[in-house]
């Protein structure tokens, strides 16, 4: 057995554990292999093993990736998790299925208005700053409300849910603590009479890395993004 699929075992089985814990079902979390810095082919070695829903931060490391990988399009489902320029938007908006960190409106429009009209609208999340850090991408708490009202009015967007980066730590409680926060504002999000339900679906939470997927699944996550974990140790150059 390869340490591929050794890794992506053990990491199952981690979501399958904490979800037995928590009185929940590993069925209703996905899994996100975060690919960045990592080769094509190591996309598809692990594609070959049953994992199909991958994570990139780069706009043009993750292009890349997606043409080179294009025969296993179909099959393949890519996510775009980091910032986004504006003069990158065109092609995350062309190349990918799901994007989990809008952090302003001006990004949802041009990703709305740059999705090509053959395809599918793109799946979002509304990337918040839980804790107020100012090295960190999101919009603050209060700002939730109205970004999502103008992102469900756009008809190539089909809001998702929200997404975090809590900042590091390895107290389980304070992990617990801002994961908490972030399903809290998912379930006023879904309350909410502002927001037009019948267009959109507000059943994600992506949260929850290689450091805290037991603290993200007690609260919650419909989605994990694991890298190091199941690809290893990361080299940037």
């Amino acid at each position: 057995m390869s340490a591929l699929q050794n890794n992506l075992n053990a990491i199952k089985e981690r979501i399958h554990q904490a979800a037995i814990a928590c009185g929940r079902s590993a069925q209703d979390i996905k899994l996100l292999a975060v690919s960045k810095t990592f080769p094509a082919e190591d996309v598809r070695d692990a594609h070959s093993l049953g994992q199909t829903c991958f994570g990139e931060n780069y706009v043009q490391e993750g292009v890349a990736k997606v043409l080179e990988l294009k025969d296993l399009r179909s099959s393949l489902e890519w996510h775009f998790i980091g910032p986004i320029q504006s003069n990158k938007s065109k092609d995350v908006a062309e190349n990918f299925d799901w994007v989990h960190s809008i952090d302003r409106i001006k990004i949802a429009q041009r990703l709305n208005d740059q999705r090509p009209s053959h395809l599918p609208p793109l799946e979002v999340c509304v990337q918040v700053n839980i804790s107020g850090e100012a090295s960190k991408s999101g919009i603050g708490p209060d700002e939730l409300l109205d970004i999502c009202q103008k992102i469900s009015a756009m008809p190539h967007l089909h809001l998702r849910g929200l997404m975090s980066i809590p900042e590091p730590t390895d107290d389980v409680q304070s992990q617990r603590k801002s994961h908490q926060q972030l399903r809290e504002l998912l379930s006023q999000l879904q309350k909410s009479t502002a927001l037009d339900h019948q267009k959109i679906q507000l059943d994600t939470l992506s949260m929850g890395m290689s450091s805290d997927i037991e603290a993200a699944i007690a609260e919650g996550s419909t989605m994990v993004r694991v890298g190091t974990a199941i690809f290893g140790k990361r080299t940037y150059l």
